[in-house]
């Protein structure tokens, strides 16, 4: 018998969302007064803005003073439909985008402005007015997936599991067959030049160059399926962390195409591990490492992949906290009533990703328990490289 006493929500501030910059410095966060913005690292409180209604979407420009904002939560401060670019300098709406539909991600370059949809992507040249510049048709897109590099934007395909990559300047389309499944993540690296992608399964990550859309790794999380939460490629473009329902945080060497790699493109299905222990997978690496998980298993032909795909080198635990997740595309419409409004997937995000600086990273969530957590990855004596939490808090300033 559960004895235990719900936990109440509705009192106290409430994150709605959270969101790292493009150089992972600051956070914002839509709150259901307004929005505030932090330094990463420490995590202050940089700025505070109380429109005593809610925000469900903030996404910052940099550090720019031009914010892009969409309504959330119970009493939103806008329409769900409308992004508005606020000028915080001067406290002021600087432009408006009106849709159909309720939008449920923005994403900003100083030359562009992408808006996701439910089943479209809108990209207008980030002007005054802003000039509308395509639209693409997508696969169903609840969380908003959408990721913008300087010259690279990617997202859902019109078919579930597809990636679309469109070149801005020249207006080239990729279509990328990345899963079965449909969607549940994606991540472009700093220098645009790799796509990580993640479905809805939850046990795969797979790599892939934007030149050439080949596919160059896939890097396993686990066995069981879990919802994937955030996936963040390091300043180096050497690193991929990843966060998912079961509460850890993991990461990986990430193969690059312009750094080159002693470990061969893969086929289909399978990594190939003829040179474990070598090159950018072999660093730390051994029969307990990051190749070999399972030891000699991992050389016996025949056995399952599982005994010889790419595992993360190191992982950690990061908090959760007891809020209802965010659940899996095909379980959000079917209980459409529970969820918050104005918010990507209905739920407040948690597990989300931003790398600092190549050896630390910070973990922060969403809602009622609003944590931002500290992880370092390093080496220790005997070569193997570990990742461990070194610092949290509440941001919202609760005990």
């Amino acid at each position: 018998m559960n004895t235990r006493q719900a936990i109440d929500y509705s009192s106290g501030p409430t994150s709605l969302s959270v969101a790292f910059n493009q150089d992972k410095s600051c956070f914002s966060v839509g709150l259901d007064s307004g929005f505030c913005v932090f330094n990463a690292e420490p995590c202050e409180l940089k700025k505070s803005r109380d429109f005593n209604a809610g925000i469900g979407i903030v996404e910052m420009l940099g550090r720019q003073n031009y914010v892009a904002l969409v309504g959330g939560g119970k009493q939103p401060k806008f329409p769900q439909n409308k992004v508005v670019i606020w000028d915080d300098a001067k406290q002021k709406v600087a432009i408006t985008l009106e849709f159909r539909t309720q939008v449920n991600r923005v994403r900003m370059s100083r030359t562009r402005i992408v808006v996701a949809l439910r089943n479209s992507i809108h990209i207008y040249a980030f002007s005054s007015p802003p000039e509308k510049l395509s639209v693409f048709e997508t696969a169903d897109n609840p969380l908003g997936l959408c990721c913008l590099s300087s010259k690279t934007v990617a997202f859902p395909g019109r078919t579930p599991g597809q990636v679309q990559l469109v070149e801005m300047n020249r207006g080239n389309v990729s279509i990328i067959p990345a899963h079965t499944a449909s969607l549940r993540a994606l991540e472009l690296s700093p220098d645009g030049e790799v796509l990580a992608t993640a479905s809805e399964t939850g046990t795969l990550i797979r790599i892939f160059s934007t030149n050439n859309c080949a596919r160059m790794a896939e890097l396993r999380r686990g066995v069981d399926p879990a919802i994937i939460f955030s996936l963040a490629i390091s300043p180096s473009n050497k690193l991929l962390a990843v966060t998912s329902d079961k509460s850890t945080l993991h990461v990986f060497d990430l193969p690059h195409p312009l750094y080159g790699s002693s470990r061969p493109a893969a086929d289909d299905n399978t990594v190939s591990k003829s040179s474990a222990g070598s090159g950018p997978f072999g660093s730390g690496s051994g029969e307990d490492g990051t190749i070999q998980k399972w030891g000699i298993l991992g050389k016996i032909p025949l056995l399952p992949r599982v005994f010889s795909d790419i595992y993360s080198f190191a992982t950690a635990h990061f908090e959760i906290g007891d809020e209802p997740l965010a659940r899996p595309q095909s379980a959000v419409s079917a209980s459409a009533n529970a969820l918050t409004t104005g918010i990507p997937g209905g739920r407040p995000p948690k597990g989300v990703i931003g790398w600092t600086s190549d050896q630390t990273l910070v973990v922060i969530g969403a809602g009622q328990d609003g944590r931002w957590e500290r992880f370092v990855v390093g080496e220790a004596e005997d070569g193997k490289r570990y990742c461990l939490r070194d610092g949290w808090r509440r941001y919202l300033g609760g005990s």
